[in-house]
């Protein structure tokens, strides 16, 4: 999962909530499936590859594929899917595809590969534009390249609440005041959302997604789909195994979701995960004779604590007026052990220390350029009970004790953002529960031992519910493994990919 991001001064977390009062909004939800209610299988059963006479519209359509305007490389076209799959009738939304042609042909050639980078609100679209040299020519000989934005995200029909989501979670040490005026500006979101997006809210969640990517893999004319998702990708794709089993080729899932976590699980968890990442960024750092954090990893948690204090209670502003608080201090941080970007992140705590903010606006400012817009992040992320948090106020600052026992440097931070959905105007459709997927091809999920953003158990705790799960191991750093510089993870997932062969089981790569 991508961190909840940061717009400027502020956690731009994976929010919304009910009322400022603290009570339920079901009156006014949109949908009324109840919290925790099992994910619906498809109507006409999974084993059909056509899907069911209801779709077949959407199923048999043949997209016009041409040469993109300005990367002639690649080709564009829609596909159209049902804005509401019990209805399918009931109106049409668009998704925006793209595709690489593959190399080969005969003997070697597979089929297509689907593709999502996570978020959730990530285009594909772009991930591909820039990533599709980092796949092998064995794999790029093997699949035509694919990448579809999914329903709600970018270019496809967007999730589009006229709003601009620039408010802030609380920064560390917060207390009633900041996560009540947290709770009221993602109140605002949320109304926003739902005057100007509410018609789409309800169908915008991973279980709809999931059956889009069905229907690309029909359109393409792929008996099985052939999928790589990443992070939040992991739990797109585990759906579509849950849904479609039989319909499964070969799917890595790298840097996984475990499905089983409700919100609350989920949040900690990637408190912990950075607490862990930013262990291993100091324990490396102290090493260094110009580390700016000191020499040991006690000595880094004081000064990292001291500058996000110290920023706290006097705000700096430098080269843009912006306010550099405690806040983006950590954001800097977070962003800086995803990617990993360990010099860069010596630089700005050292730049830090000399009273210069530049290299913290830099990676803050990086972050909020790649990101995915946060409508698509709330509206997918609300509807899942695993991605999504429903605390009030109160259950938030009652948390907080567990969030900076779990995770000292990161507890607080994460705890901001307990509160996310409250006010979504939509409750989930999906529940958290394991996820076993019976009689899917063998499915390869990768996890790295130090991800902050999807930690390992997470990764181990998918392949151990699928029921063909093989896991891969990285002995690595930063979120996700797959095209990270690994001529181990390179090797096997490659193999996997283009041969169907997977990694002996218990295979770690350094």
């Amino acid at each position: 999962m991508n961190a909840p991001r940061r717009r400027l001064h502020g956690f731009v977390a994976v929010l919304g909530s009910c009322t400022l009062l603290l009570t339920a909004c079901a009156a006014g939800d949109l949908r009324q499936t109840p919290a925790g209610a099992p994910a619906a299988a498809p109507a006409g059963g999974a084993a059909a590859s056509s899907g069911p006479a209801e779709l077949a519209r959407f199923y048999g359509q043949k997209p016009v594929w041409k040469a993109c305007a300005e990367v002639p490389s690649f080709q564009c076209a829609t596909i159209e899917v049902p804005l509401d799959y019990d209805r399918p009738a009931g109106g049409d939304i668009t998704l925006a595809a793209i595709r690489q042609r593959a190399t080969g042909n005969g003997a070697t050639r597979v089929g297509s590969l689907q593709m999502n980078p996570g978020g959730p609100g990530s285009s594909a679209i772009a991930y591909l534009l820039g990533n599709a040299d980092s796949f092998s020519p064995a794999v790029r000989a093997a699949y035509d390249l694919v990448a579809v934005d999914p329903r709600g995200v970018g270019a496809s029909t967007l999730v589009d609440c006229a709003t601009e989501t620039t408010a802030a979670a609380p920064d560390p040490g917060a207390r009633r005041a900041d996560i009540g005026a947290s709770a009221a500006a993602y109140a605002q979101i949320a109304a926003e959302c739902r005057r100007h997006a509410g018609r789409l809210l309800p169908h915008v969640g991973t279980l709809d997604a999931a059956r889009d990517m069905d229907v690309v893999r029909a359109v393409l004319g792929d008996e099985r789909l052939h999928y790589v998702g990443f992070s939040y990708g992991t739990y797109l794709g585990a759906t579509y195994a849950e849904l479609f089993p039989t319909r499964v080729g070969r799917m890595v899932l790298d840097g996984a979701v475990d499905p089983s976590l409700d919100g609350y699980a989920f949040t900690i968890g990637q408190a912990r995960g950075y607490e862990v990442a930013w262990k291993s960024f100091a324990a490396d750092c102290a090493t260094r004779p110009d580390c700016p954090v000191g020499h040991s990893v006690q000595e880094a948690d004081r000064i990292l604590n001291s500058l996000v204090a110290k920023a706290n209670r006097t705000p700096l502003r430098q080269g843009k007026d912006i306010a550099v608080t405690g806040d983006s201090v950590l954001a800097a941080v977070v962003v800086a052990l995803r990617a990993p970007a360990w010099e860069a992140l010596r630089a700005a705590l050292a730049q830090l220390r000399a009273g210069d903010t530049t290299a913290v606006q830099s990676l803050v400012g990086a972050d909020e350029e790649s990101d995915p817009g946060d409508q698509s992040y709330y509206a997918v992320s609300c509807l899942s009970s695993t991605l999504g948090t429903w605390s009030t106020v109160a259950q938030a600052e009652a948390a907080l004790p567990e969030f900076r026992r779990a995770a000292p440097q990161f507890g607080e931070y994460y705890a901001g953002t307990l509160p996310m959905c409250t006010q979504w105007p939509v409750r989930p459709d999906q529940s958290a529960h394991r996820i076993t997927a019976a009689g899917a091809a063998p499915i390869l999920v990768v996890g790295t031992l130090r991800d902050p953003a999807t930690p390992y158990p997470w990764a181990q705790a998918l392949a151990g519910q699928l029921s063909s799960g093989r896991l891969l191991t990285w002995d690595g750093d930063g979120h996700t493994a797959y095209h990270r510089g690994s001529t181990c993870i390179e090797s096997a997932v490659d193999t996997y990919l283009t041969q169907g062969r997977t990694p002996p089981s218990g295979t770690v790569c350094v």
